[in-house]
């Protein structure tokens, strides 16, 4: 699946609540109602936020919070009561693609969220805040090749196989070593390239401090700021790069075809387990949307 990078800040909270409702349920509530705080000093990490900057990314997340919980908590639900009536049975790959291609389709919708504040804030990041930045990225990146790139072939795999794994039994149990296998196999051939994939980061890296850079420089009017960013965030969703894109959108269906077949191979005891906990996913997003009225 398409990687998520840092600093997207609108996007992150749908992709963050997405990856919540899919973690042990005793975490989801208490996860997504810290995740303003957590969220925060995500970001502060990466741009160093000033005194004056502090008060409008933390109101400019609270604002998304409170948008997300009205808005797309019902629509995650959906999702995953679709995900509910299809476990039972086996999934066809376009059905695993059909709930991909929807959450796809919320992150990209994302970008017309982005408040007034996003904008003076983007216009008065300092050189030294987009140096930290930098050295954010750089070193972001440098963990990225020492886990994928430098490590030997089989050892990037084993990471791989290793965090699919773990999603997967999150929602089905522990998987029998027949089951494994299918993961394995669908791993090992995949066409995911580390490689492509951390160049196409860098580029969207190097996009954002360039924006943010330019922003500064011109000391646009925060509107004009927030609409260079709403540009840069289309053109981190959508790589410039036609040939990457497809290569993109392929990943996506080989994912879909992988899930397709580990569930295809599940028994009835692990689907039925799957319909418990996407139900219980779905009672505690019930119950966080409720704390919205």
């Amino acid at each position: 699946m398409k990687p998520l990078d840092p600093i997207r800040l609108v996007g992150i909270i749908l992709a963050l609540a997405l990856s919540l409702g899919l973690s042990g349920c005793s975490a989801v509530k208490l996860g997504y109602n810290t995740l303003p705080e957590w969220l925060y000093w995500w970001l502060d990490g990466y741009a160093d936020f000033s005194d004056q900057q502090e008060p409008l990314v933390r109101g400019e997340i609270a604002r998304l919070h409170a948008r997300h919980r009205r808005s797309e908590l019902p629509r995650l639900v959906d999702d995953l009561q679709k995900m509910e009536q299809l476990a039972p049975q086996d999934i066809s790959p376009q059905q695993a693609c059909a709930i991909v291609t929807d959450v796809q389709a919320r992150l990209v919708a994302g970008a017309d969220l982005l408040g007034p504040d996003i904008g003076v804030v983007a216009s008065s990041i300092s050189d030294a805040q987009l140096r930290h930045m930098e050295r954010k990225f750089r070193r972001s990146n440098d963990k990225f090749r020492r886990d994928f790139i430098a490590a030997s072939p089989a050892d990037a795999q084993g990471k791989r196989y290793d965090q699919m794994l773990d999603r997967l039994e999150m929602i089905y149990g522990r998987l029998d070593e027949p089951q494994r296998a299918v993961l394995r196999d669908g791993v090992a051939q995949s066409a995911w390239d580390a490689n492509r994939i951390l160049a196409d980061r860098q580029r969207r890296q190097q996009d954002l401090l360039q924006t943010l850079r330019r922003l500064g420089e011109a000391h646009v009017a925060p509107e004009e700021a927030r609409t260079q960013l709403r540009s840069w965030l289309e053109r981190a969703l959508h790589a410039p790069d036609l040939a990457y894109r497809a290569w993109q959108e392929g990943l996506v269906q080989e994912g879909c075809r992988l899930f397709s077949a580990v569930h295809h191979s599940t028994t009835a005891g692990q689907r039925e387990h799957a319909v418990r906990r996407l139900q219980a996913y779905q009672r505690d997003l019930r119950d966080l949307m409720a704390q919205a009225r």
